[in-house]
């Protein structure tokens, strides 16, 4: 492997008359270029999250692409939640991003909401285009206890005096993601932190966001699109996760594209993709080799 680190452009492009954030790692040079590949967060996080992921794979030869998702980050919030705040309009908006940056073919690695985002695209307006689907820790079909739980703290955003509680906060309701280091939880709270106008500090995302469980409550029922599936899929499920039940991934091994499903111990909801076995996991799946 090329050990030279690949250092990211921040990068902003108007999708679906959104401005939308995203970090662009170029493959690394000397590297044989490999497909492209679209990396996507979770619900409530931001697309910083997947830059272990992205360092590993671009110095493999992979172009990686991670969105901020509209009302996340450093993405514009939305003017009309109820409406943009769902999958169908955050795939609208992942179309219009790689149709901008000419991306034809590639491969999706999605965690959580982003790992739903990739399932509504690839069984609709990029089908044919996404080559490989990597899901982390989601399914077609979500746990109820997990959506409320959820839904109890992402409406409802904690705020703090200080980044340090902050990320004493994080270290917290995160605890399931699996082993992070100590700089790797000071970058998942420094990327995702903006400072309300009493001056405390909060995490960086709309909390307007949550009017997608209530505004279109069937949004992540999806059996019908993973069905549609017709490409090679990995499932990744936390074999504490709570969110994605172990017979909901059994049936994504019988059904549809049959899901090649692996769980990762030492995690809940949802592994970090931040440590060698999961790195070397996905991608050995992104190159066909199982």
């Amino acid at each position: 492997m090329n050990t030279a680190a690949v250092i990211p452009q921040s990068r902003y492009l108007s999708c679906e008359g959104r401005e939308i954030h995203f970090m662009d790692w170029a493959p690394a040079p000397g590297v044989p270029e490999s497909t492209p590949v679209v990396a996507w967060h979770g619900l409530a996080r931001t697309g910083r999250d997947m830059d272990p992921l992205a360092a590993y794979l671009s110095a493999l030869g992979h172009r990686v692409i991670c969105p901020d998702t509209i009302g996340r980050g450093l993405s514009e919030w939305s003017p009309t939640p109820e409406a943009e705040y769902c999958l169908d309009f955050y795939a609208r908006i992942a179309t219009a991003l790689v149709d901008q940056l000419g991306l034809s073919s590639f491969h999706w690695v999605g965690t959580s909401m982003g790992g739903a985002i990739g399932m509504v695209c690839a069984a609709g307006p990029l089908q044919g285009h996404i080559q490989r689907l990597v899901l982390n820790d989601i399914g077609p079909k979500l746990a109820d206890a997990a959506v409320e739980r959820i839904r109890s703290y992402a409406g409802n955003p904690a705020s703090f005096a200080t980044v340090g509680e902050l990320e004493q906060y994080f270290r917290t309701i995160y605890k399931p993601y699996g082993f992070l280091s100590d700089a790797q939880w000071k970058l998942l709270t420094e990327s995702s932190t903006r400072r309300l106008p009493d001056g405390r500090v909060t995490p960086h995302y709309d909390p307007a966001m949550v009017m997608q469980f209530t505004h279109h409550p069937a949004d992540y029922e999806l059996w019908d699109a993973y069905d549609r599936i017709d490409i090679p899929v990995l499932c990744l499920r936390g074999a504490e996760s709570d969110l994605l039940l172990a017979d909901t991934a059994e049936a994504m091994r019988d059904r549809g594209p049959r899901a090649l499903v692996v769980t990762i111990a030492g995690c809940g909801h949802a592994p970090a993709l931040n440590v060698p076995e999961q790195l070397d996991l996905v991608q050995r799946f992104l190159v066909g080799v199982h």
